[in-house]
């Protein structure tokens, strides 16, 4: 269901901020140096999951300064939803990954469902190795049937939005995270 802007603003209102614009992008800079100690010699093939992942990717990519190949893939579990359902893959990457070390890199690890099933369908395309970067893990209580090799940064187990994760389509762009409102 798509929100009208009054409705998208109230929800913004009564958000609670669970991390500032300059925090984001400390974590983000951490988050290039700890990538490019690992990677920096493996010309990887990064893969930006969309949409949620395109703010997290444009603050990354530029400050890994090592050579590198980029595309991206389309697959969600949430579409216009606030609870996950069932993985919908929209898009393939168009780059071949056999014999490639491949980066994912996406928003937020939530319950581990749709990175569990990127990392699957990677491998079994030939990639020699799947990292994941994830720019925030979200605490569930609960294993996860995924982990990420790069995490930014711990939420809490709340529905969160803002810099690349949205709430029903809307304030995917903003420059810092909030959390809705506790019932």
């Amino acid at each position: 269901m798509t929100l009208t802007p009054q409705q998208a603003r109230e929800i913004l209102e009564t958000a609670e901020q669970v991390c500032s614009a300059a925090e984001v992008a400390k974590v983000v800079a951490r988050m290039a140096g700890e990538i490019s100690t690992v990677l920096a010699e493996s010309f990887p093939l990064v893969l930006c999951v969309m949409r949620g992942s395109v703010m997290f990717a444009g603050k990354l990519l530029p400050m890994l300064r090592f050579p590198l190949e980029f595309d991206y893939l389309d697959v969600t579990r949430y579409g216009s939803s606030t609870r996950g359902g069932e993985i919908s893959w929209k898009m393939t990457p168009g780059t071949a990954v056999a014999g490639r070390v491949v980066l994912v890199l996406d928003d937020i690890l939530d319950e581990g469902r749709t990175l569990a099933a990127v990392r699957e369908k990677l491998l079994a395309a030939g990639a020699s190795r799947v990292y994941c970067a994830v720019f925030a893990e979200k605490d569930i209580g609960r294993a996860k049937p995924a982990r990420a090799d790069f995490v930014g940064m711990r939420v809490p187990n709340r529905y969160v939005f803002g810099f690349g994760m949205d709430v029903r389509g809307a304030w995917r762009h903003l420059p810092e995270i909030y959390a809705l409102k506790e019932d």
